[in-house]
């Protein structure tokens, strides 16, 4: 299961993100103290966001890529009193309980390709990995990739598994194509096959099921068509292991749509030093 701290302090929202994430200090003990990117259960996309972030990062993180480490945070809404701006103190006092923390990335700076250089295979990596969970939110567009320290991050996978919202037509995903042909990284040539070769075998039963098991049963509980938080982390076993085995036959790299290059975020450009700046310079939302 993640690790549980508790939100002592909360710092900024973080208005990049659209599910207006925020930055807070947390604390479970034990040297656990420290800045997370707060994601919330009464954010407007609701829990299964949440179970798909902490599934793909998990899993992410399993199979050797780079993603900030992921935590259980409970809050207690009494934080959101002194918040002056209504929404962010609506959305404060509708997540109580339970909500989840990414490490926060001190100095991070959004993916841009023309200024950071990826290899071959760890582009292949990336790009087997999404098309894995289906996600539709790593293009040019929206990268959802920063660089920390010389080193190449994966945030943001609330927008994978897109099935989970439909289970009845979850048992077709396996056989679903992916198109990445406009994917952030697909202009370096992404070698799928060796990232296939390497990362399809270590994606097993055994693995899934330890990954699925991280899911707090709060955010699982009363899913339509299950009789218990089990069953339904059985079916997202059931969903991603035969997809695992053959997805890199069913990816695409065509010709990337013509683009210009994506204008840098205002938190990027803006030079400013106070707090709040610095806190949206590390953004991982």
């Amino acid at each position: 299961m993640l690790t549980e701290v508790t939100a002592n302090r909360y710092i900024t929202p973080l208005r990049e993100g659209g599910s207006l994430p925020g930055l807070v200090e947390a604390d479970g003990g034990r040297g656990t103290f420290g800045t997370y990117v707060m994601k919330f259960t009464g954010a407007g996309q609701g829990r299964k966001t949440l179970v798909a972030e902490v599934i793909c990062g998990t899993l992410a993180r399993r199979l050797g890529l780079r993603v900030p480490r992921l935590v259980g945070i409970r809050l207690d809404p009494v934080l959101g009193l002194g918040e002056p701006d209504s929404e962010v103190q609506d959305l404060l006092k509708s997540s109580g309980g339970l909500n989840l923390g990414m490490e926060y990335l001190p100095g991070a700076i959004g993916f841009d390709s023309l200024a950071y250089r990826v290899d071959p295979f760890e582009a292949g990596r990336v790009v087997w990995f999404d098309a894995l969970v289906g996600n539709v939110d790593r293009s040019w567009r929206n990268p959802n990739l920063l660089v920390w320290r010389g080193d190449l991050w994966l945030i943001d996978h609330g927008a994978t598994m897109i099935w989970h919202h439909n289970w009845p037509a979850a048992g077709a995903a396996a056989a679903r194509p992916y198109d990445a042909s406009d994917h952030a990284l697909a202009p370096f040539g992404p070698d799928i096959a060796t990232a296939a070769a390497e990362l399809a075998p270590r994606v097993t039963e055994e693995l899934l099921t330890e990954v699925v098991a991280d899911v707090p049963d709060e955010w699982l509980t009363g899913e339509a068509g299950f009789g218990s938080a089990d069953e339904v982390r059985r079916a997202y076993v059931s969903a991603l292991l035969p997809r695992a085995a053959s997805v890199h036959e069913r990816i695409t790299l065509g010709a990337p749509a013509e683009h210009p290059r994506p204008p840098a975020p205002g938190w990027f450009t803006s030079g400013a030093s106070s707090p709040n700046a610095s806190a949206r310079k590390g953004e991982a939302a």
